[in-house]
């Protein structure tokens, strides 16, 4: 019996250990390709005139590959749709933490991580058939549905379920003692929630957010069915533009050569723009818990 148990311990740390394995080499050749293609051409065309150009006509006869208005519309589209989910996931999940009957915690938590189930197409869709039309009639000043406010309002829905699921998360794993603690102390029900359990699971709501910052900059099909598509610089809320990963798939069928090159070098710009973004969190978290760790020494001192 020790012989099987033993022996299949060791079966399963092998397969856990060509998973890592297979999940880094995955990551190192994708960066390799990347860089290897993309890289190239950023030199040869220049890196200020393909980051900073205005105009992205690779057809022509002296084409442009600049994607300046790329990236501003993806800092827009991702800006706008994460203040829309992470405002109405975080109180979403709070509601469910303490102000919702615990009988209809787990219906909901669960009708919630549906959505999250629901192919990126279908939510495209809904949102070219029903949140297009609406916007176009009822907000728009131009009469135009497409544009940056409609893909901000889908990729909104699309984040919900990683905001609920970490920030739920998060604030369970607070122990319940700061709750009792600060209700004893005189506190109201909202006040120990939002001014104690709240600050006390930030760092894993932060983390959520940057879950959902990262979808909302690499998410693709249902962009493009409600953005517009149209390569130019983003003057409104509601007017058709082009966000990376949407010229990325438009152009990635049609165009070869230095088009196709230039697709892969916006391949490059997305993984850079991904990469700082999680360093970033990472050096933060460290960074905050070197200050609990210099606090704690102090009080003790």
């Amino acid at each position: 019996m020790y012989k099987f148990i033993n022996a299949r311990e060791k079966v399963m740390k092998g397969v856990f250990l060509f998973s890592a394995i297979f999940s880094i080499l995955a990551l190192v050749v994708i960066t390799v390709f990347l860089f290897a293609s993309g890289v190239p051409f950023i030199a040869k065309t220049g890196v200020f005139k393909f980051l900073f150009g205005t105009t992205w006509a690779p057809t022509i006869d002296n084409p442009l590959y600049g994607i300046l208005p790329m990236i501003v519309a993806t800092l827009y589209v991702t800006a706008f749709s994460v203040v829309l989910g992470v405002g109405i996931g975080l109180f979403t999940a709070i509601a469910l933490y303490k102000f919702c009957p615990k009988k209809f915690v787990a219906p909901v938590r669960q009708m919630i991580n549906l959505l999250a189930g629901i192919p990126s197409v279908i939510f495209g869709l809904f949102g070219m058939t029903i949140i297009v039309p609406f916007v176009g009639n009822y907000l728009s000043p131009t009469g135009v549905g497409y544009g940056i406010f409609s893909a901000s309002l889908v990729l909104a829905v699309m984040i919900l379920p990683t905001i609920v699921s970490v920030s739920l998360d998060a604030l369970n794993a607070v122990p319940n003692s700061y709750y009792e603690g600060a209700l004893a102390l005189g506190a109201t029900k909202e006040q120990a929630t939002f001014k104690i359990m709240l600050p006390a699971a930030k760092s894993g709501i932060f983390a959520g957010v940057v879950l959902a910052i990262g979808r909302t900059i690499g998410e693709t099909m249902a962009v493009i069915m409600v953005i517009g598509g149209s390569p130019e610089m983003p003057n409104g809320l509601f007017k058709s533009v082009r966000t990376l990963t949407s010229n990325i798939a438009m152009g990635a069928l049609e165009l070869k050569g230095d088009a196709l090159s230039a697709l892969i070098a916006t391949g490059v710009v997305l993984f850079v723009f991904t990469l700082i973004l999680n360093v970033s969190f990472a050096l933060l978290k460290k960074e905050k818990k070197e200050k609990t760790k210099r606090s704690a020494k102090n009080e003790k001192s």
